[in-house]
This record gives C-alpha cells, sequence and structure tokens, in this order.
C-alpha cells in the first residue's frame, strides 16, 4: 500500500471514517500509539474496526483492554498479529493467544519503541543488548561489540499509523501530551500513511515550532474528536471517616 499527500490537498477530514476512507485493506500492518489507554487513537480505532478489514497485524506497546482499544479490535477477530511489548489486562487476548488463534511477537518496551523509530528514519535494523540470552533473541544474528554481545533488530515499517495528539496544526504539526508522548511519535513515523486524531486543530503558525513533537511532514491526514478519557485500573483511598 502507498499514500502520497500533495501540498493542495487538505490534511483535515470531517469524521474518523472518513480519514481511514482507502487506505484500509486485509492484511496491512497498523501501528498504533498510545500507552495503556493514555493516547489511544480510540475514534480511529473504531472506525478501523467498522472497516471489517480482518487479517491484521497491530504493532502497539499493549492491546487495550476487552473493551476498548484494539481490544475491540481483537473482539471481531480482526487481528492476526500483535507486534507488543505488554498484553496484560486483556483477557481475550489472553484467551486468543493460549488457544493459537492469535499470534504474538514479544518486544522489550524499549527495542518497540526504536524499532518504530528506526522504521520511520529509514534504518533497516539496529543491535542492541536487550534480550540477548532470552527468547527475545533466538532466531535472530548477534555480533560482538568490544566485547559485548548484541542482537539484530528490524526497523518496524506499518502500512498505516493511527495515533493521537492533544493539538494539531493544519499542515499536520502534532503536539501530544504527557504519557501520550510515550509510543505515537515512533508510530507516526513508521507508517507509510499516517493518520492523527486530535483534540484541538489551529491554524498554520499557531504551535511554537519548539514545542512540535511530530512534523507535519509525517502526517497526511488529522480528524478532530472528543476523547472519551477512560481510567485503565481506577485506585481509590477509602474514606477515612
Amino acid at each position: 500500500m502507498s499514500y502520497t499527500a500533495t501540498s493542495s490537498r487538505s490534511k483535515v477530514f470531517p469524521s474518523p471514517s472518513a480519514a481511514l476512507e482507502g487506505l484500509v485493506r486485509d492484511g496491512i500492518t497498523v501501528a498504533v500509539g498510545g500507552f495503556g489507554l493514555c493516547g489511544i487513537p480510540e475514534q480511529l480505532i473504531l472506525a478501523l474496526r467498522d472497516t471489517g478489514a480482518r487479517n491484521l497485524t497491530a504493532v502497539s506497546n499493549n492491546a487495550g483492554v476487552d473493551d476498548w482499544g484494539l481490544g475491540l479490535l481483537l473482539q471481531t477477530r480482526q487481528i492476526r498479529k500483535m507486534i507488543s511489548s505488554y498484553v496484560g489486562e486483556n483477557a481475550e487476548f489472553e484467551r486468543q493467544y493460549m488457544s493459537g488463534e492469535l499470534e504474538l511477537e514479544f518486544n522489550p518496551q524499549g527495542t518497540l519503541a526504536e524499532r518504530m523509530r528506526a522504521g520511520g528514519a529509514g534504518i533497516a535494523g539496529f543491535y542492541t543488548r536487550t534480550g540477548v540470552g532470552t527468547i527475545v533473541a533466538e532466531g535472530k544474528e548477534t555480533k560482538e561489540f568490544d566485547g559485548e554481545v548484541f542482537v539484530l533488530e528490524r526497523g518496524i515499517r506499518a502500512d498505516l499509523s493511527l495515533v493521537k495528539a492533544w493539538k494539531a496544526d493544519e499542515s499536520g504539526n502534532l503536539v501530544f501530551r504527557k504519557t501520550a508522548r510515550n509510543f505515537n511519535p515512533m508510530a507516526a513515523m513508521c507508517g507509510r500513511a499516517c493518520v492523527a486524531e486530535v483534540e484541538e486543530i489551529v491554524p498554520v503558525g499557531s504551535l511554537d515550532p519548539d514545542n512540535i513533537h511530530t512534523p507535519g511532514i509525517y502526517v497526511d491526514r488529522i480528524v478532530r474528536t472528543t476523547s472519551v478519557k477512560r481510567i485503565e485500573q481506577r485506585t481509590i483511598r477509602p474514606n477515612p471517616s
């Protein structure tokens, strides 16, 4: 799949479903930003579900929860393979994996982030000490540098990236808030096409260039959405009275 934005085409789309039009088909690899339920492109995930696309490979730090985030795509059996670093909080994920219905490629968290960043930067692979001597390194090339063994990890290049940002200007420059920066910038980089859902769209020139986290060159389409702001694990203290 290939998609090329032109300067004459507006990047602002009226709805998540419109923003995905022409970008989704069976069997593609989709990089999805977010950390737990923080900073996930929740409305784009819903729109992706509604396309009915199947046999997807999802690249994401985690798989959401059973009834939200990528967990919704697991419910509908649209994901064939997950490339992830954390798979807790999702009973359906566990059930499908243990029954052999879902393929899983585990990555250390930092390695996964760097694989996406490398893919976006045009780097085919890199060597890291993380995972050496464990099942993470099985079947992978290793090399010794300065007396230490490193394992080769390949950069990830996705067909489509779905990310969630706080603000965007009309050129697609993105600003993320706090924990949402953990994976969204790298996910945005590695997609051949990138769609961002944002809370606010401002005119070009409104964002301080020093505060832009992802340049618009990486972003093809943007759509304004309203977040649900779900809490992954609600923890409360007992009333002292």
